[in-house]
């Protein structure tokens, strides 16, 4: 796990990236990500002993290791946005030196020194860096709490399912080792590429997850072998060679979806892809190859301990495969309670069909409501003491220096020749709507006035405040906006900061909000190319194992459906914050956007490997009766109990993380419990033998050029 870093929400090669270094090598400064949060005791910030305090504290903090800038309200000589509006707060902030994970290792060292309390002043420590370190903290703990509840709470579903341990406790193994195997080969990834810290809490419900269901698959396969008669090596090759090619099929499906990932070009996102493709492989190795070697070895011991009534009902499905008709199937066939359901739907499909996508529409509602933002603090526990300092500033400062926009003036030289054009550029900064003030190397701007000269006798440090704008070509500006622009339109107040800052040619913006800016507009980008890729190969896998163009389509129609009810549950729940107090944590308004994109990726991968479980046993129905609500009834009647017991499997680990004290894996493990349970249920057991029935013969259609492609490149037995 020491091995696995973290990542900040930033698109490698944008323009905000691009200005960040250039004021790192030209000027020495750059974003702050750290803050000390300083709060008077008695009187206010500016009463000498504070001052005094203060100042004492950014020269303890610019001598810790890592720490490459600081600046603090005093030191800016009484910037207005460095102080609270009652004047009892003050802000002390400091750039990290190196890499995020380097950065954050020397903060989490320091950082315990820095919370303190005197009869002076009281002292936090907060900013960017500090909460997504507490986040990345809170993510392990998380993830060693979901270890602990995760495993014997699959045993023990397992164990009723089977109703034997040995059963259990086997494909709870497989499951571990996809779990362990996946970690181990993380580790060697992060000798070539980053590798983020949440992607392990992924890695550990998708490993149990998966394996588990793929090992339910084959075990429930080598039994209806078993019962058949056959011995334990011939029943071991069907089981195989049957449900071993659907978990080569479905664990494709998922790859192909978690893989798209890779397209985005965030470390965040991709070691999602890097884990997810990771789990699957390992996954579908213990299903195929370790899994038959156990089960060749336990033989007879892996079947239920009643197998003759096992085998006296299977004995009446293979009488009744002998029975086409429908309505002789009802009378005289299974009674099962998927076979009964299947073929009560097919008997009124409109009936039944029409009222449930009327519910699966109404909640699937919300998400045409859906508003992204940007990721803060507010990911955070309440109690935790990087949100507890980031509340007192919403509430107490009127903007904060930490969000400031970093205005880079190429071609303008920052020296006293140019100090006529850098004020006519600050003071036009300044009169944007929403910028609180604009500091500059002549001085400190507001509302189009200066309000802080550059040099004076009250500006002890006044030499440092203008030297951070010097430069023999170039200068920059920093733009503080309030905190209600921020929060209401950011892109309006990135594009009238560019309009005003002079020509866009010699124009480049950066700091924290441009960054986020880059970062979802790279992402948006991407969004059509990503999902119009994972529809595509999707429906070509589809066709292969079907060779229809009919029922890949209807997949695509109802995993769609699937995932629009999980975005509503997601705006419903966590942007418009209804369920808030049961689940504990503060609704903002909006969704940070890669979070719900992973939850796509992998939620279209799962529903769709369910798709293939049930798809597989219905056209293995078909094939050898020609009959179509046949072929549904009995295909549902074999896939159903597992998908069902696979989904609640699956639904139970990612259950785990709907108590995180994150809201990333909150919407994570709430959002992926009520897709898999809705399409497991509503979408498997009604919609899918509705459509088909409604589809009838036309569900295997596909055009005479197709049909011999598929007859010479099918993926069949």
């Amino acid at each position: 796990m020491d091995r696995l870093v973290l990542s900040r929400f930033e698109s490698p090669g944008s323009e905000s990236v691009d200005t960040r270094a250039a004021l790192e090598e030209q000027f020495g400064s750059g974003t702050p990500s750290v803050l000390l949060l300083v709060t008077a005791r008695h009187g206010s910030v500016d009463s000498p002993s504070v001052e005094r305090a203060g100042r004492a504290l950014e020269r303890e903090l610019a001598r810790q290791d890592g720490v490459a800038e600081t600046a603090s309200y005093w030191s800016r000589g009484g910037s207005p946005v460095m102080r609270s509006t009652d004047s009892t707060q003050a802000l002390i902030t400091a750039r990290m030196a190196g890499t995020v994970t380097e950065a954050r290792t020397q903060l989490a060292e320091f950082a315990p020194r820095f919370t303190r309390k005197d009869a002076t002043v009281t002292v936090r420590v907060g900013g960017g860096d500090e909460v997504f370190r507490q986040a990345a903290e809170q993510a392990r703990t998380d993830f060693l709490r979901a270890e602990l509840i995760v495993f014997p709470l699959v045993l023990l579903l397992l164990a009723v399912i089977y109703r034997r341990f040995n059963a259990a406790l086997l494909t709870l193994g497989m499951g571990l080792f996809s779990v362990i195997t996946t970690l181990a080969l993380m580790r060697l990834l992060t000798y070539v590429t980053d590798v983020s810290t949440f992607a392990a809490n992924l890695t550990l419900v998708m490993g149990i997850g998966l394996g588990v269901d793929y090992s339910l698959f084959v075990i429930s396969r080598f039994r209806e072998e078993l019962a058949a008669g056959r011995e334990v090596a011939e029943a071991t090759r069907q089981a195989v060679g049957r449900a071993g090619r659907t978990v080569a099929f479905s664990g494709l499906t998922v790859i192909v979806s978690l893989a798209c990932l890779l397209l985005f070009p965030f470390p965040f996102l991709r070691s999602f892809a890097y884990s997810g493709i990771a789990v699957v492989l390992t996954s579908v190795f213990a299903a195929l190859v370790i899994l038959p070697a156990a089960l060749a070895r336990l033989g007879h011991r892996i079947r239920r301990k009643h197998p003759q009534r096992g085998a006296a009902q299977l004995h009446k499905k293979q009488l009744n495969e002998k029975q086409p008709d429908e309505k002789r199937l009802d009378e005289k066939g299974s009674t099962g309670w998927w076979h009964t359901t299947a073929l009560r739907m097919m008997r009124r499909p409109l009936a039944y069909g029409i009222p449930v996508l009327a519910v699966l529409l109404a909640l699937a509602a919300p998400a045409l409501g859906i508003s992204f933002g940007a990721p803060d603090d507010r990911v955070l526990p309440a109690d935790t003491s990087s949100r507890v300092v980031q509340d007192r500033i919403r509430a107490d400062f009127a903007a904060e220096e930490m969000d400031a926009l970093q205005v880079l003036r190429t071609g303008l030289p920052g020296t006293p020749a140019s100090a006529g054009q850098i004020e006519a550029a600050a003071i036009a900064l300044s009169e944007v709507p929403g910028i609180q003030q604009v500091d500059a190397l002549t001085g400190s701007y507001t509302d189009g006035r200066r309000v802080l000269p550059a040099t004076g006798p009250a500006q002890r440090s006044a030499q440092r405040f203008a030297q951070r704008f010097a430069h023999e070509s170039n200068t920059w500006f920093s733009a503080v906006p309030n905190q209600k622009a921020l929060a209401a339109d950011p892109d309006r107040l990135l594009a009238e900061v560019r309009a005003a800052a002079g020509d866009p040619a010699d124009v480049r913006v950066g700091g924290y909000p441009a960054e986020l800016g880059d970062f979802r507009t790279v992402l948006v980008d991407r969004l059509p190319v990503v999902f119009g890729l994972i529809l595509l190969v999707t429906f070509v896998i589809l066709f292969l194992m079907t060779g229809s163009l009919v029922i890949p389509l209807k997949a695509m129609l109802l995993n769609a459906l699937s995932m629009t009810v999980m975005f509503g549950a997601l705006v419903w729940v966590f942007q418009d914050g209804h369920l808030s107090g049961l689940l504990g944590f503060t609704a903002t308004g909006t969704l940070e956007p890669s979070i719900p994109i992973l939850m796509f990726c992998t939620a279209f991968g799962l529903s769709m490997d369910y798709e293939v479980f049930m798809l597989s046993r219905i056209k293995e129905e078909y094939d050898r009766t020609g009959d179509t609500p046949a072929a549904v009834a009995r295909g549902l009647e074999r896939s159903g109990p597992l998908i069902t017991a696979a989904a609640v499997i699956l639904a139970a680990s990612f259950a785990t993380y709907a108590s995180s004290g994150i809201v990333y894996l909150k919407m994570l493990g709430l959002g992926m419990v009520i897709v898999i349970l809705v399409d497991a249920t509503l979408i498997r057991a009604v919609l899918v033998p509705v459509l088909m029935r409604l589809a009838g013969r036309a569900n295997w259609w596909a055009p005479a050029p197709l049909r011999r492609l598929h007859a010479r490149f099918g993926l069949t037995d």
